[in-house]
């Protein structure tokens, strides 16, 4: 019987180690104590790399990827074995096949998360379906750099600004564009050259969605909040904060 019993523990096991690599497993609702494996995308746009993969750097409970995408949606063309519980993407202008838009599509339907950054508001433009995963119903007619202004907590209680105070950064601001109302808007603005939300939260399919609009360069970077939002976003999309 003791046979039998020490037996079946090892299937068991067996089992459960089968199940933690299936191609396309992420870490959601992993132990707590898993670094979260961060996908990052660029491309299409100049910035600062150093100084702005030196933020990633302070998150100690992530490893981050980096990738420069040339074409568009280069690591998208094959999911099969897909290990990352986050994407930031920090691109612009880039276009998607049909493979990749039906395989970012799976991701979304998997819940993996997505924090779009910045110029990555226009990181997919060309394909309709990026405007609503953004959460936008135009796009901009403007932007400006080099700007100081206030961003106020909009939602106090929501997991990405809890406790987070109202702050000033020197910045690109963006106006023009309208944003989705089924959003929910997280941080604003009153400076004029940019449009009220900063920053917003919604679900596109199975993921949790942020876009934040900061990130121009490091200006921005250095401002202690930025990396703040930024990390804690990461970590909401992949369901590592709590609404509690």
């Amino acid at each position: 019987m003791q046979r039998f019993l020490r037996l079946s523990v090892a299937l068991v096991a067996v089992a459960a180690a089968g199940l933690a690599s299936l191609p396309g497993r992420t870490s959601q609702g992993a132990e707590p104590g898993a670094k979260l494996k961060v996908l990052v995308v660029s491309g299409g746009h100049g910035y600062p790399v150093e100084p702005f993969r030196k933020v990633f750097a302070g998150y100690t409970d992530m490893e981050c990827t980096f990738v420069e995408e040339k074409e568009g949606g280069e690591a998208f063309d094959d999911i099969a074995s897909w290990a990352y519980d986050a994407v930031v993407l920090y691109n612009f202008e880039k276009k998607l096949s049909e493979k990749r838009q039906a395989n970012f599509f799976k991701l979304l339907d998997r819940g993996v998360g997505l924090v779009i950054l910045h110029h990555a508001i226009y990181g997919y433009r060309p394909w309709p379906e990026y405007q609503k995963i953004v959460g936008v119903t135009s796009w901009l007619s403007g932007a400006r750099d080099g700007v100081d202004f206030k961003v106020r907590v909009e939602d106090p209680n929501h997991p990405i600004t809890r406790g987070l105070k109202d702050f000033a950064i020197k910045d690109e601001t963006y106006q023009g564009h309208g944003v989705d109302p089924k959003v929910h808007v997280i941080l604003t603005t009153d400076e004029p050259s940019n449009g009220k939300a900063v920053a917003w939260v919604h679900t596109v399919r199975k993921s949790p969605v942020c876009y934040f609009q900061l990130g121009h360069d490091e200006k921005a970077y250095r401002t202690p909040e930025f990396a703040t939002v930024l990390g804690r976003a990461i970590r909401w999309s992949a369901g590592r904060l709590s609404a509690n």
